[in-house]
C-alpha cells in the first residue's frame, strides 16, 4: 500500500469545490479511521487539501457516508461543517441517488434452491429485512417480526451475463449496513470475491462491488451534481467478457 503523500498525489478526484469533494475510492482502503492504526481515505484527502491549498493547522473534512473497505467507487466528503450537516441529511433522508455495479457468482445449487430473480429477469426489485449480527460482524436476512430488523429495498438491472457471472446495476432505496452484499448473497449469488458472504473466488483486497455514481444536491447552490467513477483497471482484466464494449444483454 502506498504512503499517504504518494497516494494523495494520485487521487482520482471526480468533483471538487470549496464545499465538497468527491473521489473514486480504490478498493482495500477504509473510508475513515476508528482506532487510528490503519491509513484511511479521509486522512489522504486531508493531506491532499493541506498541500494543494497550503493550509496551516488541521484541515476540516466531513465524512457524510462510507464505502466498505473492499468496495471501490464514488465517495463524497464535505469541506465545511455546514456542508457536512446538509449532505448528511440528504443521505439520512434518502435524497442521494446511488448507483452500484456488482459482479455476482451464480452459485444456486440443489433442488430446493431458489434462483435469484436476475437469473430469469433483466430488471426488478428485491426486498428483505436485515439485522446485524454483532458477534459475527455480519448482517443477516431475518423475518420481518425479528426485534431490531430493518427493511431493505434494492432495484436491479442485468447488464450482462457470461460464464457463470452476472453484471448487475443496483440502485438501493435504503442504506443498510452491507445491504447489497447480504441481499445478493442470500439468493445464492454472492458478490465476486466477497468471502465474508460466501464467495469462493479471490479478488485481492477487492470485491466485485463498485459505487458507479452518486447524485446529490449541492449543499449551497442546491443544483444536482453527479459524481461518476470508472471501474478499477483490474476489473477490465478479470471481467473482460462481461464489460467488453458495455454491450447490451
Amino acid at each position: 500500500m502506498m504512503s499517504r503523500m504518494s497516494f494523495a498525489e494520485h487521487l482520482d478526484i471526480l468533483y471538487e469545490d470549496n464545499h465538497c469533494l468527491a473521489l473514486n475510492k480504490p478498493a482495500g482502503w477504509p473510508t475513515t479511521h476508528f482506532d487510528g492504526k490503519d491509513e484511511t481515505i479521509d486522512r489522504l484527502v486531508k493531506a491532499y487539501l493541506k498541500e494543494k491549498y497550503d493550509k496551516p493547522g488541521n484541515v476540516f473534512l466531513g465524512v457524510v457516508h462510507r464505502l466498505d473497505k473492499p468496495v471501490s467507487g464514488a465517495l463524497l466528503f464535505a469541506r465545511t461543517s455546514k456542508s457536512a450537516a446538509r449532505l448528511s441529511e440528504q443521505f439520512r433522508e434518502g435524497g442521494v441517488e446511488k448507483c452500484y455495479w456488482a459482479v455476482v457468482e451464480n452459485q444456486v445449487r440443489g433442488k430446493t434452491a431458489t434462483a435469484a430473480p436476475w437469473a430469469t429477469a433483466d430488471n426488478g426489485a428485491i426486498e428483505d429485512w436485515l439485522k446485524k449480527d454483532e458477534p459475527k460482524m455480519r448482517v443477516e436476512v431475518v423475518a420481518p417480526e425479528t426485534p431490531g430488523a430493518q427493511f431493505a429495498r434494492l432495484l436491479f438491472q442485468v447488464r450482462a451475463r457470461h460464464n457463470g457471472l452476472t453484471w448487475l446495476e443496483l440502485r438501493p432505496h435504503t442504506g443498510r449496513k452491507h445491504q447489497l452484499r447480504v441481499q445478493l448473497a442470500s439468493r445464492g449469488t454472492p458478490i465476486y470475491g466477497d468471502d465474508k458472504y460466501g464467495s469462493d473466488q479471490s479478488f485481492g483486497h477487492a470485491i466485485g462491488l463498485h459505487a458507479r455514481s452518486l447524485t446529490f444536491l449541492h449543499p449551497t447552490t442546491k443544483e444536482p451534481i453527479t459524481a461518476k467513477a470508472d471501474v478499477p483497471k483490474f476489473w477490465r482484466g478479470r471481467f473482460a467478457y462481461l464489460l467488453n464494449g458495455d454491450r447490451p444483454i
